[in-house]
């Protein structure tokens, strides 16, 4: 007997996504899965608000919409930029059984709503790419495999240091630095935690490695591991240390294990990595 066919809904929690990019990824899934797949991208996605996809109120009604919807196998968030944490915070009170069986899959913004869910029990949440990812050079393999992932759990598509028995989390380390605190500071105790970024001067890398790593919730995690920092502006003056240089020193100032390179990134290559569940935060 045939399987049934997935069904996933896409959401901007954030910034808008191209109707152009929603168009490609579409004709990309039925070209790969046909009938296996049915996809689904909310209106919400197109709208716009000044630098956001539709007023708040909108983008919580519309995330809350589709996680609450039993039809629905996952939820793919349709891009970052900035946005994820004007949600109502009181949606995630509001979140059905049928929320919390499902996957959620994003990056970079997205964060703040993936350690939410993923602090609170809710679903499967997980870092990778996202249908704006489509844009980006070789993005096409990007969305396929997001998609292969979410549909066929292809472990292809996994980053290749990911476990199924040892906790991990990708965060954008900008994103992480700022959840820190919050309710959506997930429980990194035991958790191998994978950093990555974009767009950011060396000296706000090093201020963002002090921040996160003076957490005591992040000196209990197991390690981390340093994913590519891209598009990096030049310090002036020059900052003399690399990237890996910066976090390595902060690793061993805290007392962190560095453990190496993970292959995530604001990028065509960026890797899926899978959350752990139902893991509260916990003195």
């Amino acid at each position: 007997m045939a399987r049934a066919a997935r069904s996933i809904a896409v959401v901007a929690p954030a910034n808008r996504l191209a109707p152009e990019a929603a168009e490609k990824v579409a004709s990309l899934a039925r070209a790969a899965f046909g009938e296996g797949l049915r996809l689904h991208f909310h209106p919400q996605c197109f709208l716009s608000s000044g630098h956001f996809a539709g007023p708040d109120e909108a983008r919580s009604a519309a995330f809350l919409e589709v996680a609450n919807n039993p039809a629905y196998h996952a939820v793919w968030f349709a891009r970052g930029g900035y946005g994820a944490c004007r949600l109502d915070d009181a949606l995630f009170g509001k979140l059905n059984r049928a929320a919390h069986v499902k996957d959620y899959l994003g990056y970079s913004d997205m964060g703040v709503i993936l350690g939410r869910l993923a602090r609170e029990g809710v679903g499967r949440s997980a870092h990778g790419p996202m249908p704006t990812d489509v844009s980006r050079p070789g993005g096409e393999a990007a969305v396929l495999r997001a998609l292969a992932w979410l549909v066929d759990r292809d472990a292809t598509a996994l980053e290749p240091n990911w476990r199924a028995d040892a906790p991990a989390y990708a965060f954008n380390l900008t994103v992480l630095s700022n959840l820190l605190g919050t309710r959506s500071e997930p429980n990194f105790k035991g958790a191998v935690l994978m950093i990555e970024d974009v767009a950011e001067h060396l000296y706000r890398t090093d201020r963002a490695m002090f921040h996160v790593t003076s957490s005591d919730n992040v000196r209990r995690c197991a390690g981390l591991r340093l994913g590519r920092f891209s598009k990096i502006p030049e310090n002036d003056p020059p900052f003399e240390m690399t990237v890996r240089e910066i976090v390595e020193f902060w690793c061993q100032r805290a007392g962190i294990r560095f453990l190496g390179e993970a292959d995530v990134g604001h990028d065509a290559d960026n890797k899926i990595v899978p959350f752990p569940t139902s893991i509260a935060l916990t003195s």
